[in-house]
């Protein structure tokens, strides 16, 4: 059975053209003969992912696979007919990576035929980037990239933190020392330049990506710069008013008058205990969400109490 090039390129039947160049790109990288020097396994990995781009890149020839299937459509179209017209140097020129050198020029594009090579006998569009007799020139590939997701406590990412990560490289295991900077949010992304996998022939490694979330805080929450504590009180408390206790997140206790008559979820603001700004100078606020308790049971001396506060309209 014919390879299914959808599945090649790891897109669906419906993906747009640049969708598709996308995919390829993607797995180019990955699998190019300059960063994987006597790989037979990465070779065929990228002549089958190039011949599936060379088709669903081209509008005809895509139309014609999709009509006829896998099996049919290599019957009516050769190697030759599949990379005619296909310049893959164009595409992986953004990474450094070129074809073969023919005089000079570089390109994918070539009407030699050797029996037995890739298809059969006919025209092998990577004879010479595999070497098959040209001279091939090893240019220096900038390295990937690597994306590691980070959680880190609520405290970590109001007050700042040193932490150490073990991110893997080639096949090993590297332990790199990373800092936190104070005031960062879930979702934000940080940038350690040349921490990424190394480069290929001299090229500069790529970097490191940390996604930051947060983990979740048993009894604080933030939205943005602010946090969010919740207090519970009496329904006396809240009618009379009072003086309560309420923790920060440094670990410090401050105490906030509750006026008389506060309202089940009413919010009190206490200014500057937040979290600090990532830019600039400033910080958010802390925020006392207030709800009031109502007993489930009460004695028989309460119950009469609240009789007369009812008869009085409380």
């Amino acid at each position: 059975m014919a390879e299914d090039y959808y599945k090649t390129l790891g897109v669906e039947k419906s993906a747009s053209s640049e969708e598709i160049k996308k995919a390829y790109r993607k797995l180019a990288l990955k699998y190019h003969p300059d960063r994987n020097p006597d790989n037979k396994a990465a070779e065929e990995k990228f002549k089958k992912i190039s011949e599936a781009y060379a088709v669903l890149s081209d509008p005809e020839k895509k139309q014609q696979y999709d009509q006829f299937g896998s099996d049919q459509f290599r019957q009516r179209y050769s190697q030759e007919d599949i990379f005619r017209g296909v310049d893959l140097d164009e595409i992986l020129r953004g990474f450094g990576f070129g074809g073969f050198s023919r005089g000079g020029a570089r390109t994918y594009r070539t009407t030699t035929r050797r029996a037995g090579g890739y298809g059969g006998a006919e025209a092998d569009p990577f004879s010479d980037l595999f070497g098959g007799g040209q001279q091939y020139t090893n240019i220096p590939q900038h390295g990937q990239d690597l994306e590691y997701n980070l959680a880190i406590t609520l405290e970590e990412s109001v007050f700042g933190a040193e932490k150490k990560i073990a991110v893997p490289q080639e096949g090993k295991v590297e332990e790199i020392n990373i800092r936190i900077p104070a005031g960062i949010a879930a979702g934000k992304k940080l940038r350690l330049g040349g921490k990424g996998y190394p480069g290929a022939f001299g090229g500069p490694p790529g970097d490191l990506y940390l996604h930051i979330s947060l983990l979740p805080h048993p009894i604080f929450a933030r939205d943005g710069n602010d946090i969010y504590f919740e207090k519970s009180v009496t329904f006396s408390q809240a009618a009379l008013g009072s003086t309560v206790e309420v923790p920060t997140l440094d670990g410090t206790t401050k105490r906030i008058k509750i006026p008389p008559g506060t309202q089940n979820n009413t919010k009190i603001r206490m200014k500057g205990y937040g979290v600090p700004t990532m830019k600039g100078s400033g910080k958010g606020d802390q925020f006392v969400k207030i709800s009031v308790q109502v007993p489930k049971n009460l004695t028989d001396r309460q119950t009469q109490l609240l009789k007369k506060l009812a008869e009085e309209g409380i």
